[in-house]
């Protein structure tokens, strides 16, 4: 059986530790599933496994959302939702990373692999999290949950957004399972903004008559100057020039070349402001085209729409007898950027302990599992106020 508000004891955590095993067995499972994000076979058959993993803890299925090819999951529990709990499962990595770097546990129980960290670690903690409350009880209660899970948050969630604002709209909360940093709970983040400028010139051979052509690549390379001069680190803002790709052949001038730019701020205002700087990147060579494509994606996550919510969460660790709780700005975007942007309060970083998000290899500590699951279900059964007593015998759904 499952357990509510009452709940928030050290009683819950150990409950939840019983459960470690299988949570254990669950990550290493999901981690085996790759999903990179611009994969949609392999999304696809990570899907199902998070669908059939949560429908067995939770008690049902999820509803399938597809938006240009992709699967996104989505769970509702009562009415109206007035909690809401926000993940992904595609990851950074791609396919056949995990022959090379399979889930293993070392001697000190850090669990590793592709996509352990960020974030499926998050997604099973949150499953046994959900499974230690009344959801059945939510039917004729005032307060509902709902849970959403995507496929493609690495890749700033163009077709998931939607999905996540209309299911966030007029909730009290938004908690997001992205990892945690160093342990710390993530309270505010910068906006972020996704640009490809096209360079566009002309081609000719470049032993013959370079002189005919029009170097896209050298076009690129004064825009690259550019762009580097619009950060203002002073307040915050980062722009950065990132991937470039130029070019057909090594004899060919280059006719055509796209340099992507990665685009962080702590201020709406200087968002727009690098968004206008952007669109008025003009041509330097002679006959030569520029196109920016683009734009803001996320906007900041600011520290005033999660300061009520950690002051809840640090209540809430106490009473269960966790080590106290940190809160931190990073520089990083997530779907908890969207949530309040429309206005929700929302805390990130809920999800796994450990470190090296997108980096070769990413850990959980596994001992945290129990913990942060316990810390989550302990909010959510405060927010929506469940007075139901516990059930203790509550062993693995």
């Amino acid at each position: 059986m499952a357990v509510s508000s009452g709940l928030v004891t050290p009683a819950l955590v150990a409950s939840l530790a019983e459960r470690l095993d299988d949570m254990t067995v669950q990550l290493s499972d999901l981690v085996g599933y790759e999903s990179p994000s611009e994969d949609p076979g392999l999304l696809a058959a990570c899907a199902e496994r998070v669908a059939e993993m949560g429908t067995r803890l939770l008690g049902a299925g999820p509803q399938v959302v597809e938006v240009g090819g992709r699967r996104h999951l989505a769970w509702r529990f009562g009415p109206a939702p007035e909690v809401v709990l926000i993940g992904h499962y595609d990851t950074v990595w791609p396919a056949g990373t995990i022959g090379r770097w399979p889930f293993s546990v070392d001697d000190g129980g850090r669990a590793t692999g592709p996509g352990v960290f960020d974030m499926k670690a998050g997604i099973v903690q949150m499953f046994h999290a959900l499974a230690m409350l009344p959801l059945s009880d939510l039917a004729t209660g005032s307060g509902g949950v709902a849970v959403v899970l995507t496929a493609d948050e690495e890749l700033g969630s163009q077709t998931s957004r939607r999905l996540i604002e209309d299911t966030a709209r007029g909730a009290r909360a938004a908690l997001v399972l992205e990892p945690s940093m160093h342990g710390a709970l993530k309270v505010a983040r910068k906006g972020t903004s996704m640009y490809q400028v096209h360079a566009v010139g002309r081609s000719a051979h470049a032993g013959l008559e370079p002189e005919n052509g029009i170097n896209a690549t050298i076009e690129l390379a004064h825009q690259v100057l550019a762009v580097a001069e619009l950060g203002r680190p002073d307040r915050g803002t980062t722009v950065t020039p990132t991937v470039v790709t130029a070019g057909t052949t090594t004899n060919t001038v280059p006719a055509a070349a796209v340099l992507h730019v990665d685009g962080r701020a702590e201020d709406p205002t200087e968002q727009e402001r690098v968004d206008a700087a952007m669109r008025r990147l003009t041509p330097v060579l002679a006959g030569s085209e520029l196109r920016i494509e683009g734009g803001i994606n996320r906007p900041p996550l600011n520290a005033t729409f999660s300061e009520q919510l950690m002051r809840m969460a640090v209540d809430v660790a106490g009473r269960l007898g966790l080590e106290p709780l940190r809160g931190v700005a990073v520089g990083g975007g997530s779907d908890g950027n969207f949530t309040a942007g429309i206005g929700v309060p929302t805390l990130d970083g809920l999800g796994a302990v450990g470190e090296g998000a997108h980096a070769e290899g990413e850990y959980t500590r596994l001992s945290a599992m129990p913990e942060r699951a316990a810390l989550l279900a302990g909010l959510v059964a405060e927010l929506l106020h469940l007075t139901a007593q516990p059930d203790w015998t509550a062993g693995s759904a």
